[in-house]
């Protein structure tokens, strides 16, 4: 992983803890773009065409990466969008599970509606709390983040798999925005109904692109409104027989930008997504490990397995600031500081921010 560092240039600047706020741009995209853009201004609407086999291209490869029939495969802006769509399909009076605490777009755009909503607070058994409150008050819509955005707090996903066995008519919809890209995924086998994500982020894409990928049994479940000329491919005799994912794709889509996502599908198939994975699990347990042993953890993370390589250590705003001083990209979140780590980083450099807190103190 070293070797990919140099397609990182910010990386000369200091230690890029943020890809939980936003995934690096990397020179070998920034130079796909560039030629992009070269070929609409020489050649005008003559790149209407390759227009749009990029967009066709990115849905295959979207399918490819995640493994979800390319027709279940909505491509959208970003979750937030692709979320509010869906839900407008969905009977408000349906009996809705949320986490306390879950991204604002995911709890938001169920709150803002009429839904009969319950919630379970995050704890280092939440999994148990799910399962019950799901068997116990006959729940239909199950909706959260598989990776929490403040603290990292990692979703048992085999225990979603085995709650979606048990309980066949759960309909179980999903934020991936802090996961995918970070770990191998395949959603076919995963038990999840909706999976959304925005892509700038792990999945080092840039704004303006995401994905909803959808399971077989939620077009005959949802009733989306949502329409327009491109959902129907530009053909006027197909306006009736649009396809449910295709609903979410009303307008015309960048090539600019969902190309852009599928040159970064690529770029990190190209790496490996099983070194990926192996990589960032390294960095996860390294993380986890050191910031424990500082004290820096909330109590709930110290019984549980598998973390992301999203972290909130406890500090104010002078260690904060230590840090930025000393070149560490961080974010301030909750109470805390948010570290969050990927491909590009090291286990050396945590040691490093390691090293930086301990002189804060």
């Amino acid at each position: 992983m070293k070797k990919l560092r140099k397609e990182f240039p910010i990386l000369r600047n200091g230690i890029y803890a943020n890809t939980a706020v936003y995934g690096l741009l990397y020179e070998s995209l920034l130079e796909w773009r560039q030629e992009h853009d070269l070929d609409f201004l020489i050649h005008g609407s003559d790149m209407r065409e390759n227009s749009l086999k990029v967009i066709s291209d990115t849905r295959q490869t979207v399918g490819e990466f995640f493994n979800c029939k390319r027709e279940n495969i909505a491509l959208v802006n970003n979750f937030s969008t692709g979320l509010n769509v869906l839900l407008e399909g969905i009977h408000p009076k349906k009996k809705i599970v949320l986490i306390e605490g879950d991204y604002p777009s995911l709890n938001w755009s169920f709150e803002n509606r009429n839904f009969d909503i319950r919630y379970v607070q995050m704890v280092a058994n939440i999994e148990e709390q799910i399962q019950e409150i799901v068997e116990n008050e006959h729940i239909d819509v199950l909706a959260l983040s598989l990776v929490q955005w403040l603290d990292g707090f990692f979703i048992d996903l085999a225990f979603l798999k085995r709650l979606k066995s048990e309980n066949p008519d759960l309909m179980i919809i999903a934020d991936g925005t802090q996961f995918c890209g970070s770990t191998e995924f395949d959603f076919e086998d995963s038990g999840i109904d909706v999976l959304g994500a925005s892509a700038y982020k792990w999945l080092l894409a840039g704004y303006g692109n995401g994905f909803m990928l959808f399971s077989d049994r939620v077009k005959d479940e949802v009733y989306v409104k949502n329409i327009g000329f491109n959902a129907a491919n530009g053909d006027l005799n197909k306006k009736d027989h649009i396809r449910f994912a295709k609903l979410f794709e009303p307008g015309h889509l960048s090539s600019l930008t969902f190309g852009s996502l599928k040159f970064s599908l690529n770029y990190l198939t190209k790496i490996g997504v099983d070194k990926i994975t192996a990589h960032n699990r390294k960095l996860s347990e390294k993380a986890k490990h050191e910031f424990q042993g500082l004290g820096l953890l909330d109590d709930k993370f110290y019984g549980r397995g598998n973390h992301s390589t999203i972290f909130n250590i406890e500090a104010n705003e002078a260690t904060f600031q230590h840090l930025q001083n000393n070149d560490v990209y961080c974010a301030k979140r909750g109470q805390g500081v948010r570290l969050s780590f990927h491909l590009y980083n090291t286990e050396e450099e945590i040691d490093t921010i390691v090293k930086i807190l301990k002189t804060s103190r």
